[in-house]
């Protein structure tokens, strides 16, 4: 059932398509693949809905925007016109309280095109869609998230994943915070003028301008993200930051040995700054031994072993997805950035999806029905889809 919030707005529908903006056909939203079966009974399923409409269920990763259905080959034409379809329909049946939206290329680094004035922009597309519907909020505060949940509504959280726009001036921190940005990564996968991303051969740790930059997004209340930086330059971050650092999309390199996936001495150090992971599940990341076929079954593998090393209330879900074929996007993406550099390693079984973990619609449901359906416990299910992240982001802002 959608929130009675959601009245079927659909992104820019104040505009003329073809007229004022370029048209693209997009991927479905709703029943685009078919519904995962976890096998549950009907008082399991009822448990399921009801710890997700009682608690609050925040993502501290994902991009929920609509893909063209032809995401492989139109994904820069796509991506350049900034108009970046919400996928307001799916995510009105998510579950979702809350979802740190990643704005897309926006964040990425420089070796992408994406510089100072494109971020802005992709930031004013979205915000200014927003402004003509009245379901998913422009939240800057855990009261905002809060007030989502109240009201049936969606509470967006800016971030970006990597910080190299802001090249060497530490103001400009400033000024996204002001646009409503709470959330950032140090690098996206190469080094910048903060540090090293985890694409890197050599890690050379944090700079003496990624000290100032760390100490400025504490002063101001944006939230570290590490999933993206090499591991000294982690490990430097948490030593430098005066709050909790978030490695918001990851899963645990001890259990499937690639770059993307993080040590377990960098999880430690998280959550030994009072911080937490999000485990992911875009496309053949979070694999693990014992499911080398990337279903939700491997992601939760990645959940139990981070959940041993640090304890239940350092792990949340970070699922980063997006509506429409990842796997497409993924190949295009790995083409242009050199994706498959960073997920390489063991082998794997390929996919065309991640069955259960497909999009932002499906996510949190069938995370929180996997857990119900493994015996985890009303208050454990509270804490990973929510609770954990609120406590985290209270401390940070």
């Amino acid at each position: 059932m959608a929130p009675p919030h959601y009245a079927g707005y659909r992104s820019f529908s104040y505009l003329e398509p073809g007229e004022d903006y370029v048209e693209f056909t997009l991927a479905a939203e709703v029943d685009r693949l078919p519904a995962h079966d976890l096998g549950l009974t009907a008082a399991e399923e009822d448990r399921a809905e009801r710890l997700l409409t009682e608690n609050i269920a925040v993502s501290l990763h994902d991009h929920p925007v609509r893909l063209p259905e032809k995401a492989e080959a139109e994904l820069s034409a796509w991506n350049r016109e900034a108009r970046l379809a919400y996928g307001y329909e799916g995510l009105s049946r998510s579950g979702l309280d809350a979802v740190f939206d990643n704005l897309d290329w926006g964040a990425c680094e420089s070796r992408n095109g994406w510089k100072w004035d494109d971020v802005i922009t992709d930031l004013g597309m979205r915000f200014c869609d927003f402004a003509h519907q009245d379901y998913a909020i422009r939240a800057e505060s855990v009261d905002d998230i809060r007030r989502a949940h109240a009201e049936g509504r969606l509470a967006a959280v800016a971030g970006l994943e990597g910080a190299a726009l802001i090249e060497n001036e530490v103001d400009r921190l400033d000024v996204l915070y002001g646009l409503g940005v709470r959330q950032m990564g140090v690098a996206y996968s190469d080094q910048n003028s903060l540090g090293s991303g985890l694409r890197e051969r050599g890690d050379g740790g944090l700079t003496e301008f990624g000290r100032r930059a760390v100490r400025r997004m504490n002063r101001l209340g944006i939230a570290i993200d590490l999933s993206h930086s090499g591991d000294r330059t982690a490990l430097d971050v948490i030593e430098a930051s005066d709050k909790p650092v978030l490695i918001t999309h990851a899963g645990a390199r001890g259990l499937w040995d690639t770059p993307r996936m993080k040590p377990d001495e960098v999880i430690r150090a998280c959550a030994e700054s009072g911080g937490m992971i999000g485990i992911e599940a875009a496309p053949y990341t979070t694999v693990s031994p014992d499911h080398r076929r990337h279903t939700i079954e491997s992601v939760m593998d990645h959940f139990r072993y981070c959940v041993d090393l640090v304890g239940i209330e350092h792990v949340g879900f970070g699922p980063d997805t997006f509506f429409g074929d990842h796997m497409g996007l993924h190949h295009a993406m790995s083409e242009k950035l050199g994706v498959g550099s960073i997920t390489a390693g063991p082998e794997f079984e390929p996919v065309e999806y991640v069955a259960g973990l497909e999009n932002p619609g499906e996510c949190f449901r069938n995370i929180t029905r996997w857990l119900v359906k493994h015996g985890y416990s009303d208050t454990d299910i509270a804490a990973v889809t929510g609770g954990n992240a609120l406590r985290v982001l209270e401390k940070i802002s």
